[in-house]
């Protein structure tokens, strides 16, 4: 369950709550998690350029420190799993994206099918998002709803490309 206490615009002066608020897109009042994933496009866009391997390197990196990131802002609002807190969809959004093309067909449905995992919790994302806490917790649900989205997504790429 998110928690939906006021943020306020000044967290976005500290680095860490700056990454953890998708840079600034978890302060959105309507759907924050959807703007936190529009917010992981260009950073798709920017790494996608790269190797394979440094994609996924970068990609792990993320999502191996937004644990302590989510686990920084969560504690410094008092709150668990805080809505605006989403670099946890960005994490989730790249994983969805790994060995995908950056054409735009691709970027929407990889956006649909992670929102999609994310907003609708199937098992085993909602038992981990219901059992797992702290700031691991935040993050691995969308770590798991993003393994789904891209399983999906490449399946969709062999059938449609």
């Amino acid at each position: 369950m998110k928690n939906n206490i006021e943020i306020p615009t000044s967290y976005l002066k500290n680095p860490i709550h700056f990454l953890a608020l998708g840079f600034g897109s978890g302060l959105m009042p309507k759907a924050p998690g959807t703007f936190g994933t529009v917010a992981a496009i260009p950073v798709f866009l920017l790494i996608s350029q790269l190797d394979l391997w440094l994609f996924i390197t970068i990609t792990a990196i993320i999502s191996i420190i937004g644990i302590y990131i989510c686990s920084y802002t969560s504690n410094a609002l008092g709150v668990h799993d805080h809505s605006g807190i989403v670099i946890d969809e960005i994490a989730g959004y790249l994983i969805t994206m790994i060995a995908v093309p950056a054409e735009w067909v691709w970027i929407l449905a990889g956006f649909i099918l992670f929102r999609v995992f994310d907003i609708l919790k199937p098992w085993p994302i909602s038992w981990i998002d219901k059992n797992v806490h702290g700031g691991f917790g935040i993050m691995f649900d969308d770590v798991v709803a993003g393994l789904l989205a891209l399983s999906c997504l490449h399946l969709l790429m062999f059938y449609f490309s």
